[in-house]
């Protein structure tokens, strides 16, 4: 019973994180700005389905069974809820027209204080649950690994030992701005894109290191070079902590843009490297191809930030932000779930692999025309890709739900 309650609620939460993802998008084609963005699609997006698919997988890489089987049916309306009022809270202090009566800064503030303790209680559900799951196990040496993946138990302990470290990061991003809407004087780490930063590259960036090497090998029968793995995880988990607190700023800054970019760069090179001598090509594992991919891009970027190596032009935090979102994480996302929910079981003669292909392709072509656009700042190449990523949310939500709807009351 509990494992189909779970697998339920996986698919709730990947449903709701994927209407997020079109809403998103919808947004960003209507012209909201990064803040408003950068909710929907982190907190909205990503974050939903990390939350509904960690619920499923960290239990059995620990060896251990959920706890709290129905702890997702109490997570996601605090997390959905949540997520709605943190993007009113920005869209109004943006100065964004919501309708025939735009909210006050005053009315926004408080929603976006609501939708970040509403947030919180969610993560705190989350890392409750995992954390009393594998309360006896929390080093993660055992890995549920059978002894036909013997040869694999090294890079699965070592894994492992990095989950703790992701709840803390979801931990101190969904802490600080409920600290900051009280009022609560914090020294280290500001709000912001520092607090984004703490949740995308400690939260989930490290979250897709740390399953990836365990996941990502399965999929593909294929086994990580052992020494990107060891080079990618501490790298991944130190960079993230370092810019947050000292965002945009000096030396502490500069060490954590490289400690992030060799972290992304050499997850990139260590999924290629697996892809390319892997004899499997299902339609998943491109669209991760082409989020590592991204995930170079932007490594290149955030060292633009840190240092005056690259003359990048135009508006490249605009880029970066896109970069991370859409490429890195959403492209990855998007691949996984394709594996997870494969579009062939699908009745339907309108959903199959060529259908998640073309989902893959709009993302992809889409995005770069975006970028592109962003960074020689051409106004029509900007809204076009725009427009492009927005058909491809469109797609790949109808591809899924497809999948979904022939899944009903399994």
């Amino acid at each position: 019973m509990s494992t189909a309650i779970k697998a339920r609620w996986a698919r709730r939460f990947v449903a709701v994180g994927i209407v997020w993802f079109v809403s998103w998008q919808l947004a960003t084609v209507a012209g909201v700005g990064r803040r408003v963005g950068v909710v929907l699609g982190l907190y909205g997006f990503v974050f939903h389905v990390v939350f509904g698919k960690g619920y499923s997988l960290l239990p059995s890489y620990f060896d251990r069974t959920l706890a709290f089987p129905r702890a997702p049916a109490v997570h996601l309306p605090l997390a959905a809820v949540g997520t709605g009022c943190l993007a009113l809270g920005a869209a109004s202090s943006g100065g964004i027209d919501l309708g025939v009566s735009p909210l006050s800064p005053a009315t926004g503030e408080t929603l976006t204080g609501i939708g970040a303790s509403l947030w919180l209680a969610g993560c705190l559900v989350f890392v409750g649950t995992i954390g009393w799951t594998v309360q006896d196990n929390l080093s993660g040496r055992e890995t549920g690994t059978g002894d036909a993946n013997a040869d694999r138990q090294w890079v699965d302990r070592y894994a492992n030992a990095f989950v703790p470290v992701v709840a803390l990061y979801v931990l101190a991003g969904a802490t600080i701005p409920v600290l900051e809407w009280v009022e609560f004087d914090q020294s280290l780490v500001a709000g912001g894109p520092p607090v984004s930063h703490l949740l995308a590259a400690g939260g989930a960036a490290l979250l897709l290191f740390a399953v990836g090497f365990r996941l990502l090998p399965r999929f593909l029968v294929v086994s990580p070079r052992k020494w990107l793995v060891a080079l990618v995880l501490p790298a991944g988990a130190l960079g993230p902590a370092l810019l947050a607190s000292d965002f945009l700023g000096g030396s502490l800054f500069l060490l954590g843009a490289v400690l992030e970019a060799t972290a992304l760069v050499g997850f990139s090179l260590a999924y290629v490297d697996m892809f390319s001598r892997s004899d499997r090509r299902r339609v998943g594992f491109y669209a991760v191809t082409l989020g590592v991919l991204s995930g170079a891009g932007v490594a290149i970027l955030g060292l633009s930030f840190a240092t005056d190596w690259f003359g990048v032009p135009g508006n490249p935090f605009d880029a970066h932000y896109r970069l991370a979102l859409v490429g890195l994480l959403g492209l990855s996302v998007v691949g996984v779930t394709y594996q997870f929910y494969p579009p062939a079981v699908a009745s339907s003669s309108l959903v199959d692999d060529r259908t998640a292909g073309l989902s893959i392709a709009l993302l992809t072509g889409g995005l770069f025309v975006e970028v592109s656009g962003l960074l020689l700042s051409i106004s029509p190449l900007q809204e076009g890709g725009r427009i492009v990523v927005l058909a491809g949310s469109i797609v790949y939500a109808f591809v899924v739900f497809a999948v979904f709807l022939e899944r009903r009351g399994k």
